[in-house]
């Protein structure tokens, strides 16, 4: 059985391996590491590009490759390991560099995974559960492993699937202009999964299919959730609810959850498998942390268009949730380094950036700034927080408006996504 898996899965690595390629972001620095002993442990939800780029890190090595989300592998009675190494070194010989893809699937697969470490092999891992970073790695792969979290394409890496290269000579030209806005309105609407941006799937029906898909094997079936209704319900309502704030309670009675505990763990299971992130509000209080109401926003855009319930463009929320995930995909790390504000006079920041304890950049997140009174509130907003959290780094990001804005002694920049999102 295991000879067979290893001599398909030997077939699929050369088919990808041949395929073209959207160099990723994060490429360069991750190949700095391949040679290193620590573990690389690559995150992310599914179908967002882990196993491909996990490939290309290791294209210039001989190594061996073993995907565990394979249906042909035997189930609740478990792979004999020893057995797999076996056929591991008769097809790929005596590599020490070995790519394990969906490494969650594997039961007490850490621990396997450290009897290979020590016995001298360089490991790559993918996982689509961010629980392998907190839980299983912290505890049993302490301070011998490096995290790389991969999500759907973020704007630069759409534009080189598009072969589009920008210059500021060609953004002179209205024409050019026209087409750069026109593929940020299109990734704002169907989001970076790869599928969708490089073969020009129909975004609804692929990310349709994929959240429940995500949603039965990696929370229903993985967590053995016996009501499965109940988590369908969750996940469309955050959906249809993305950048707005939750508390668990009301939402426990919104839904029909008898149990206020049963929710919270729903949520960290729809968290864990990178369907959602949650943010919390910014404050240096513990307890008004806790007790706050968190903000709910969704991996890609692209769900929110495939399964949200939409009567009419809602392009601020989505253009609010596209920020976010920028956000996250330059590497700030939601509750530690992102969150966002209320002040005194409640009125609300989209995202505080932080920088160890010093808050760095207040960041308002507007698509209708030509209007007078939208930009009065966010402008107002800015300049309370501002003074509020002692930061003069004020960002009011707009649809395609630059400029600068001095008022009561503050200045705020105004800067367009496109130029935001490119930097």
């Amino acid at each position: 059985m295991l000879k067979a898996t290893v001599f398909k899965q030997k077939l699929d690595k050369e088919r990808l391996l041949s395929l073209p390629y959207i160099e990723r972001t994060k490429e360069k620095d991750a190949l700095k590491l391949v040679s290193s002993d620590l573990i690389k442990v690559i995150l992310g939800p599914r179908r967002a590009g882990k196993s491909v780029f996990a490939l290309m890190l290791l294209k210039d090595q001989s190594f061996a490759y073993f995907n565990f989300d394979d249906e042909s592998l035997p189930g609740e009675e478990g792979i004999d390991l020893d057995e797999l190494m076996t056929e591991l070194k008769l097809a790929y010989g005596e590599t020490k560099y070995i790519l394990f893809d969906e490494i969650q699937n594997l039961p007490k697969w850490e621990l396997f995974v450290n009897r290979l470490h020590r016995a001298g092999y360089n490991l790559v891992l993918t996982g689509s559960n961010a629980s392998l970073l907190s839980k299983e790695l912290a505890t049993h792969l302490t301070g011998r492993h490096i995290p790389i979290e991969i999500l759907p394409f973020n704007f630069n890496e759409v534009l080189k699937a598009k072969q589009y290269e920008v210059s500021s000579d060609k953004l002179s030209l209205p024409d050019e202009k026209a087409k750069l806005l026109g593929y940020m309105t299109q990734y704002m609407t169907n989001g970076g999964y790869p599928e969708v941006v490089t073969k020009g799937v129909d975004p609804r029906g692929y990310l349709d299919v994929l959240f429940d898909a995500v949603l039965f094997k990696d929370v229903v079936k993985r967590h053995k959730v016996r009501f499965s209704e109940q988590i369908d319900n969750l996940g469309s309502y955050l959906i249809n609810n993305v950048s707005s704030q939750y508390s668990p309670k009301k939402l426990a009675n919104v839904l029909g959850f008898k149990s206020q505990v049963t929710l919270e763990n729903y949520l960290g299971y729809l968290t864990e498998a990178y369907l959602v992130f949650f943010l919390k509000r910014h404050s240096t209080k513990a307890g008004m942390r806790l007790r706050s109401s968190k903000k709910t926003y969704v991996v890609d855009n692209g769900f929110v268009t495939a399964k949200a319930v939409q009567h009419s463009p809602n392009n601020g929320k989505l253009m609010e949730n596209l920020v976010f995930t920028e956000l996250v995909k330059k590497g700030n790390q939601p509750n530690r380094e992102l969150f966002y504000y209320k002040t005194r006079n409640d009125r609300e920041i989209d995202f505080v950036l932080k920088k160890g304890y010093e808050v760095v950049e207040l960041i308002q997140v507007t698509y209708e700034s030509t209007s007078q009174d939208v930009e009065e509130r966010g402008v107002k907003a800015l300049i309370e927080a501002g003074k509020e959290l002692n930061v003069t780094n004020l960002t009011m990001l707009t649809w395609n408006e630059k400029k600068e804005l001095v008022k009561d002694g503050v200045t705020i920049s105004f800067r367009p996504l496109w130029e935001w999102l490119l930097e």
